[in-house]
């Protein structure tokens, strides 16, 4: 039954389906992407996941919210819960550990991870989430979307898919995260406050983001050797490379060394 259950996608590779029954993926934030994440996840066949979110659903989850029901926004069922129904109701044999926490709570848990999708709101949050994949060479892919209206111009959708590969760009010398940002930001107390969610736009960037969860485990593409910066235009309906790692002038990363690894340690100077 699992020779046929995955035939369909055989051409990963030979040993494809192995490698992602194997690996442990990380997810953070369970909300409108996590939700994608999690379910296509198990789709594809993952087996072992830690799940990060310290929210409960409630009804102004259910438009973009894929993992609950109406039920589960009147009962206030924990996101964690909801992920893992969700996952062992597609892969019933599935390891699914779950945090109804901030991940920073329990660092451990997102250590042991093979890569990390970071579906979290605010610039300080992803730095904070980098800084730790990073410090233990873990793949972060990072997914968001935001609306912004100017004047009576139409709402212009917009959003992105990260690769932060360790050795190679972050996000900061992508620009997507920058002082300016980060400290308009801690002006409003860190608070990415509430911004607008549908389901579509969470749906391209989480599948465009289990793509290349599926690329870094299989390697089926061959061509996952370093960042990946993608512009989602939700007005035009695409999804582009981003202009900034286009025209990249080559420089390496100078934001994380690759010595600079593992547990720190303080000591007195």
């Amino acid at each position: 039954m699992t020779s046929d259950r995955f035939s369909r996608q055989s051409f990963l590779g030979e040993n494809s389906q192995p490698s992602i029954e194997q690996a442990v993926i990380g997810v953070v934030g369970l909300g409108g992407g996590g939700g994608h994440i999690v379910q296509q996840s198990a789709h594809v066949g993952f087996l072992h996941y830690r799940l990060f979110d310290r929210d409960s659903a409630d009804t102004s989850n259910l438009n973009r919210l894929v993992t609950a029901t109406e039920a589960d926004a009147e009962a206030e069922t924990l996101k964690t819960e909801l992920a893992r129904r969700r996952i062992l109701s597609i892969r019933s044999e599935a390891t699914v550990d779950v945090f109804p926490c901030r991940w920073q709570d329990n660092p451990e848990n997102l250590r042991g991870c093979d890569v990390v999708v970071g579906c979290v709101d605010g610039f300080a949050e992803r730095r904070e989430l980098e800084i730790a994949c990073r410090r233990y060479l873990i793949p972060l892919i990072d997914i968001g979307m935001d609306v912004h209206i100017v004047g009576d111009e139409p709402p212009r959708m917009g959003g992105q898919v990260i690769l932060s590969m360790p050795g190679a760009l972050c996000m900061t010398c992508l620009g997507f995260l920058n002082e300016a940002s980060l400290a308009r930001e801690a002006n409003r107390y860190g608070d990415a406050g509430p911004r607008p969610q549908v389901v579509w736009p969470n749906g391209v960037l989480a599948s465009t983001a289990v793509g290349l969860v599926v690329d870094l485990v299989t390697d089926w593409t061959r061509s996952m050797r370093g960042p990946v910066y993608l512009m989602y235009d939700g007005n035009s309906h695409t999804v582009t490379p981003h202009p900034r790692l286009v025209y990249h002038d080559g420089s390496p990363c100078t934001h994380f060394p690759v010595h600079q690894v593992g547990r720190p340690v303080f000591t007195n100077l």
